[in-house]
């Protein structure tokens, strides 16, 4: 008995037949045309409204919170240091912020110094219409200039910027061409005493206050020997103590006394004395302290 004929193959076949014809029609179309290059494609248009009034203050108000937040975070940071409002539960300021925020003391400082230059651009910077920075990053590198200097290189960097927000790597170049105009030629000599002054740079963490010899002198920076080793400040980062020469000579013969006899392996306690030792704002050790440091010398058989 023969089976009868099966729909899927009916089906199949319509399909087929029905895709040849569209495609016959389609190339039907295309020769009847000269230049099928010039076929004409129609795009439908979509409206886009307009904000309303309430609308675009919507805008102007989240993007103001959006370009603040990184200012916000810092003055935030500074009004929680300086009323020491971690205090019942922090011993100090910077572990309050590695556990609450999960800053390192690098990042809460620079957010708190963002902070202040970004309120003195809102306050003189009212010619730029408002373009202020965003991030912390376009801020940072203004924070080691005077007032006015941070109004001029933010100028200048928008400008440079067509009239936008300028990315860190044109602040940046801005404030390095300012410095370079009002560099201070290095005036400083080998075998002066001066004094580092940190100035929340963390490289210098530890070491503000600290005199030390001058044993180097470059263009922008000195070579000093202090306490416990050598170190290159800026000359930003430089305080002269204006000894007299016999006053330097003395204190040269001091700072070889306390290099010879510090090491790492010391106790801290030692290290401590040699450390105040190091933070001397005379030219001259008190009967006490050379005794300490006689001692000391005896002790670790460190007498030249």
């Amino acid at each position: 008995m023969p089976k009868p004929p099966s729909r899927r193959s009916k089906a199949t076949s319509a399909a087929s037949a029905d895709s040849t014809s569209a495609a016959n029609s389609a190339n039907e179309n295309i020769s009847q045309q000269e230049d099928p290059g010039s076929a004409t494609i129609t795009v439908t248009a979509v409206e886009v409204t307009e904000l309303t009034q309430e609308e675009q203050s919507d805008r102007l108000h989240l993007e103001r919170k959006v370009e603040r937040a990184f200012f916000e975070a810092g003055k935030a940071l500074a009004e929680l240091r300086d009323r020491r409002l971690y205090r019942s539960s922090h011993r100090t300021f910077e572990e309050y912020c590695r556990d609450r925020f999960g800053h390192s003391r690098r990042q809460s400082y620079l957010l708190m110094d963002a902070a202040v230059v970004f309120d003195n651009l809102l306050e003189k910077c009212d010619p730029l219409d408002h373009i202020l920075p965003t991030n912390e990053r376009q801020v940072r590198p203004m924070t080691k200039l005077e007032p006015e200097q941070q109004q001029e290189v933010w100028v200048k960097a928008v400008e440079q910027a067509g009239g936008k927000v300028p990315p860190a790597r044109i602040v940046k170049n801005v404030v390095q061409q300012i410095m370079e105009r009002t560099q201070v030629p290095n005036t400083y000599q080998i075998g002066e005493v001066c004094q580092i002054l940190a100035k929340d740079n963390p490289e210098l963490r530890g070491k503000g206050g600290c005199w030390g010899i001058v044993n180097h002198v470059g263009e922008f920076s000195c070579t000093v020997k202090i306490w416990d080793g050598e170190y290159t400040v800026g000359l930003q980062h430089l305080k002269s103590f204006n000894y007299l020469p016999a006053e330097c000579e003395q204190m040269q013969q001091i700072s070889d006394r306390i290099s010879r006899v510090y090491s790492d392996s010391l106790e801290e306690t030692v290290k401590s004395l040699l450390q105040s030792l190091g933070k001397l704002n005379r030219p001259y050790l008190t009967v006490v302290e050379e005794k300490l440091l006689s001692v000391l010398e005896l002790e670790y058989g460190r007498i030249p």
